[in-house]
């Protein structure tokens, strides 16, 4: 458990380190504007947590406080619901329905798309069977 939760911390600054850099490169500083950096965080994110639940997780020897670091630590501190949401509210507070409904749909549709994307390609990248079920561990899509 210790080791889980020192996975999580030090996966949450890296995660965080790098939301950080790509809000940066791609700054949100416009109250109601899409948030373009909130989108792609959360379709990068959604694709590499799909590829990692599809073909590395699968794998017995994958640890489980590996699995907390990645998925829940660095890939959630990473991607964020509550960004987007701050953004939809911008949005609504200055009647920009445009954006509002452009955010949702692009984080929605890509997020998806790309977690899709991460399970279907996951398998072949990492030469996981077809046949094996695709299990997701307990305590849902963050690990």
């Amino acid at each position: 458990m210790w080791l889980s939760l020192l996975a999580v911390a030090v996966g949450g600054v890296l995660g965080t380190g790098a939301r950080w850099s790509v809000d940066t490169l791609l700054p949100n500083t416009t109250p109601g504007t899409l948030g373009l950096s909130t989108v792609v965080v959360n379709v990068i994110g959604s694709f590499v947590l799909g590829l990692l639940v599809a073909a590395v997780w699968p794998h017995p020897g994958v640890p489980f406080w590996l699995k907390a670091g990645v998925g829940t630590g660095l890939l959630g501190s990473f991607t964020t619901f509550s960004a987007i949401s701050l953004n939809l509210v911008a949005g609504a507070v200055e009647a920009n329905a445009l954006a509002v409904v452009g955010a949702v749909l692009l984080s929605t549709v890509f997020g998806l798309l790309a977690a899709w994307g991460g399970l279907a390609l996951g398998p072949r990248l990492f030469g996981v069977r077809p046949s094996e079920p695709l299990t997701i561990p307990d305590g849902g899509a963050d690990l």
